[in-house]
């Protein structure tokens, strides 16, 4: 094998801001040969890292992705399911169009199907891992918020399903942000974490790091909430 083939290679879906840009810098930071998909091309081309356009809920859009990484890299190690549209709105299911409704299943939960499918005969070769970006919106809600929910609660389910049909060469895990802030918070957003402040994008590729590496060789299937401590919070009006 070639030496530039002998080095992991890893794929963030959504890599061109957010949790996606912190995950794919601290990956190539930690040694890995990194692929950023995004449709923002713009924002991708600035990251200094392997770009490509891709459009995660159209299938050729994904199939030549995955063809390119592998063209690029002649591996694939890691794939880190992170893509989404991040807006919870939609307005009341009364009026919640279908059309805003599928373009979030599509990109949020179809997305990283549709990626694991195309990923997963490579991931296998190398025992590869995958990790799935939901939120903690899959486990709580606010008002308005459906089609979000129902798209990131469907990643978690997906997450343990595919950790049983491709272990054990596959593992597969998720994370569940919580506030991720990416702009300037007011300090009763940090005071009222049980943590003392909200989360940032680093918080998230730090965990994530850590499932795609063989120090977390014995876990799979699991879903783990990054939060600062929200979701434990009884918070009585």
């Amino acid at each position: 094998m070639p030496r530039e083939y002998s080095q992991k290679a890893a794929l963030v879906t959504g890599g061109a801001q957010g949790i996606g840009r912190a995950t794919a810098a601290l990956l190539a930071e930690r040694g890995y040969r990194v692929a950023i998909a995004d449709r923002d091309a713009a924002a991708g081309r600035k990251t200094g890292m392997t770009f490509i356009r891709c459009d995660v809920s159209r299938e050729p859009s994904v199939r030549a992705c995955v063809r390119r990484v592998l063209k690029r890299f002649g591996r694939l190690d890691a794939l880190v399911n992170n893509a989404g549209i991040a807006s919870p709105g939609g307005g009341p299911v009364e009026k919640l169009r279908l059309t805003e409704w599928n373009r979030r299943i599509g990109v949020n939960l179809t997305g990283a199907f549709l990626m694991t499918k195309h990923a997963a005969p490579h991931l296998r070769r190398v025992r590869g891992a995958i990790v799935n970006i939901a939120s903690t919106r899959a486990l709580q809600s606010e008002p308005d918020t459906e089609a979000y929910a129902a798209s990131k609660g469907g990643l978690v389910a997906l997450t343990h399903a595919l950790a049983l049909s491709l272990g054990p060469q596959v593992r597969v895990n998720c994370v569940s942000p919580g506030w991720i802030a990416h702009a300037p918070v007011k300090k009763r957003d940090h005071a009222q974490h049980p943590v003392g402040r909200v989360g940032r994008g680093e918080d998230v590729a730090e965990l994530v790091a850590f499932l795609l590496s063989d120090a977390a060789g014995f876990a799979t299937g699991q879903n783990y909430v990054l939060d600062g401590g929200m979701t434990r919070k009884m918070i009585y009006v």
